[in-house]
């Protein structure tokens, strides 16, 4: 596929099905996060994968979460623990967020919000679906510490990957005009 094609007709897939990708389709997926742009060469990202029973011990997570709250409904508590199921491989996006001389720490998220991107567009590349998940439960202390991340990352979301259960649909043609213009 032509990078600018994937570039211009990406979408978000959000109904999944098994097979997750493979070995070599998963190493072009991080392959292409590694593109992405690192002032100063901090690599400001890391990613986890979660499948098979993790996505279970994931709901379980999420379900805590929920219910750490004081407010949880039994079905708001089956829904955060049915997320995971949506798709056969959930990549866990983490900002390792480093004190830089050079490199603000906003910089550094933004980096990996483009890692998490090229993940994306290398999926679409490759016909293998997938979409960007956040909400509170993303951000949720509990849960960022249940996935084992340290002092400096955060959660920044979910991508959740697996085979398009449908045709992605068609990519809609934005006018440009409404967001760009000349400066001076």
């Amino acid at each position: 596929m032509e990078a600018l094609d994937a570039l211009l007709n990406r979408v978000s897939v959000p109904r999944l099905v098994e097979p997750a990708p493979n070995a070599a389709q998963r190493e072009a997926l991080f392959q292409a996060a590694s593109r992405a742009p690192d002032h100063g060469l901090l690599r400001p990202w890391r990613f986890l994968t979660i499948e098979g029973a993790a996505r279970d011990k994931l709901g379980e997570l999420l379900a805590e979460a929920v219910r750490a709250k004081g407010d949880a409904t039994p079905a708001a508590l089956e829904k955060a623990q049915a997320m995971p199921l949506r798709a056969p491989l959930l990549i866990v996006v983490i900002a390792r967020l480093q004190d830089h001389f050079k490199v603000p720490k906003w910089e550094q998220k933004i980096a990996a919000g483009c890692a998490a991107h090229g993940i994306l567009l290398a999926a679409y590349a490759q016909g293998i679906g997938a979409v960007w998940r956040t909400g509170e439960l993303s951000y949720a202390p509990s849960v960022a510490k249940g996935l084992g991340l340290v002092a400096g990352e955060e959660v920044i979301g979910f991508l959740y990957v697996g085979t398009p259960l449908n045709d992605p649909r068609e990519a809609p043609v934005l006018a440009t005009e409404g967001f760009v213009s000349a400066w001076g």
